[in-house]
């Protein structure tokens, strides 16, 4: 659009009638011809970019058969935009999703195969695709690449060998609950949102019915991933959407031009909060229940999710010795937590939960750190000494390990990489490079707006700093790098445990005899937690480890230590069920 003297006709009748839209500057509706046959709003004076398809060339003195033979049909599409619904919005985010993590080293059978027939499933399943009456009155139009989007217009069928209901048997006698009439598509798609049912989606609330959100496309995605047994953990993948690898905030300005998003539309697609664990683990297996989802395939002892493995990954991870591999693989067999029926995730099952890989290892570190050091603000101290002594008196053998050294090593690496991640939270641009507006009418104001946030922006960093910012960090599966050598921070994956263990016949056992419960009596069965946790009532050792592995998986300092008292009640079964008997006891000798 450009304002510009120019020289014009007056408007007659007939023009109106042709050219009825709002000016989007003024919102006028009376619009006149220029010499180049293009229209231009007689109240502002603004100059469209339509132009009027002639036959006769007399009509408009002083033009040529170039500026009137340009041909109309695609501005207009795409000023006005595609006829869409909601479920092809999320299915592009998904899509792009997607290709996301085909980047980052997933199969490609994970979007070809998997992710795309759990889409197909749940359009049937809430009747808007793949059943006798849908929601939608038309065929969802599948948005993707002329070259490699077609496989996702096949029938839906889930992958491997795993059977599952047809899609067709078991849609074929819904009926329609939410019709959408002619005229209120029309009114709803000019009006008060981009897409056709964006008004009808926001209002929707049928029972039973799982209603699509941004954060759910991470719960396929997380769904997809767990029954390909990829590498890649809950905390993985959302830590790879706020690194920015995986579209999550503001990925609808990645849709076609044509797919018009203002009103309601903002509602449904725009994202204000980064997605949490807690929050995307129970919307996974929400879904899951939803689709009615068969067993998983077996996480076995060769999985990347079997504790044994991300033990030791989480162990390279914080820098702790080689040798906790072994106490933790025991701890993981004398629990049970590496049973293939524990790990495997069955959703309609009776109790259907699935296990929380990432945290669970983890977990199981810090039990085996207590087993080791106790983290009672004494013995870790203690053995810290002997094993400074010893490395001072024997410096050419292999170094003991240090807990002191190792707290004040991983204290100012953890403070810096915390730093860094506040600081980027502060800095991160919500707003998204396509602004959204509430209608149609006030698409011209909100983009003027959005190049005055952009100029702003611009002429304040450049006050501010002045140093260039520093591009998007490559990928990877670990947040910290350890190497042998640097005087500045130890690596301690080499270093021994013989000043904590001792010999017992043909084994090794800890030297502390001692052990702490996290938790003496848990919550009731009808209780949303397992057990509370408050910083105070705890140790500073144990307060540390908690916090060192629950930023390390962003999650909450609570969320970790339930897990740590759920390995603990598999652990110490006989302390728990002679707490039991006591507690049973004394309200049987009760006189009410």
């Amino acid at each position: 659009m450009r304002k510009e003297p120019l020289k014009r006709r007056e408007p007659c009748e007939p023009r109106q009638k042709e050219f009825k839209e709002r000016c989007t500057q003024c919102a006028a509706v009376s619009w006149g011809l220029t010499d180049e046959g293009k229209y231009y709003c007689t109240s502002c004076h603004n100059v469209t970019e339509r132009s009027k398809e002639v036959i006769n060339t007399g009509a408009i003195p002083n033009t040529k058969i170039q500026a009137i033979n340009r041909g109309l049909k695609r501005k207009r599409k795409l000023e006005r935009g595609w006829d869409w619904y909601v479920c092809e919005g999320f299915q592009h985010i998904l899509y792009q999703q997607a290709e996301a993590l085909k980047t980052l080293g997933v199969g490609p059978e994970l979007k070809n195969e998997v992710l795309h027939n759990f889409w197909k499933r749940y359009l049937q399943k809430s009747k808007q695709a793949y059943c006798k009456n849908p929601v939608c009155r038309r065929k969802v139009t599948v948005l993707e690449d002329n070259q490699s989007h077609s496989d996702w217009e096949s029938e839906p069928e889930l992958p491997s060998d795993f059977s599952c209901p047809s899609f067709v048997e078991s849609g074929t006698e819904s009926q329609k609950p939410f019709p959408i009439s002619k005229a209120s598509q029309s009114e709803t798609a000019s009006i008060c949102s981009g897409s056709l049912d964006g008004v009808e989606y926001s209002l929707r609330k049928e029972k039973g019915i799982v209603k699509m959100t941004v954060p759910r496309t991470l719960a396929f995605c997380y769904l997809s991933l767990l029954w390909q047994r990829e590498t890649v953990t809950l905390s993985d993948l959302l830590r790879f959407v706020e690194e920015g690898h995986i579209p999550y905030i503001n990925a609808f300005q990645h849709f076609p031009e044509e797919m018009k998003l203002y009103g309601r539309d903002k509602g449904i697609f725009a994202i204000e909060s980064w997605p949490t664990y807690e929050e995307i683990y129970k919307k996974m297996i929400e879904i899951a229940k939803f689709l009615d989802l068969p067993r998983f395939p077996d996480i076995t002892e060769d999985c990347y999710l079997h504790p044994n493995i991300l033990c030791m990954k989480y162990l390279m991870e914080v820098n702790l010795p080689d040798e906790m591999n072994d106490l933790t693989c025991q701890v993981v067999k004398m629990t049970g937590v590496g049973e293939v029926d524990f790990l495997t995730f069955d959703p309609i099952a009776k109790m259907a939960k699935t296990v929380k890989y990432d945290v669970q290892a983890v977990a199981v570190i810090v039990v085996v750190l207590k087993l080791l050091f106790l983290l009672d603000d004494n013995l870790e101290w203690s053995l810290s000494n002997t094993a400074e002594k010893h490395n001072e008196n024997n410096k050419e053998d292999r170094p003991w390990f240090d807990f002191r050294k190792w707290y004040q090593v991983m204290k100012k690496s953890i403070d810096e990489k915390k730093q860094e991640w506040e600081e980027a939270r502060a800095k991160y641009l919500w707003k998204s490079e396509k602004p959204l507006y509430h209608s149609s009418i006030d698409r011209a104001v909100a983009f003027k707006r959005r190049e005055m946030v952009v100029d702003l922006q611009k002429q304040f960093s450049t006050l501010v700093d002045s140093t260039p910012t520093v591009g998007r960090k490559k990928p990877s599966s670990f947040q910290f790098n350890w190497a042998e050598g640097d005087a500045a921070r130890t690596c301690f994956h080499g270093h021994s445990l013989q000043g904590i263990l001792k010999n017992k016949g043909q084994s090794l056992t800890t030297k502390n005899s001692l052990y702490w419960l996290s938790t003496q009596k848990f919550c009731r069965s009808y209780c949303k937690h397992v057990t509370t946790y408050e910083e105070s009532n705890f140790s500073l050792s144990y307060q540390f480890i908690i916090n060192l592995f629950a930023f390390l998986l962003r999650i909450k300092t609570s969320f970790l230590h339930e897990e740590v008292s759920l390995i603990e009640k598999r652990l110490f079964k006989t302390k728990y069920s002679k707490t039991k008997k006591r507690s049973s006891r004394s309200r049987k000798g009760r006189k009410y």
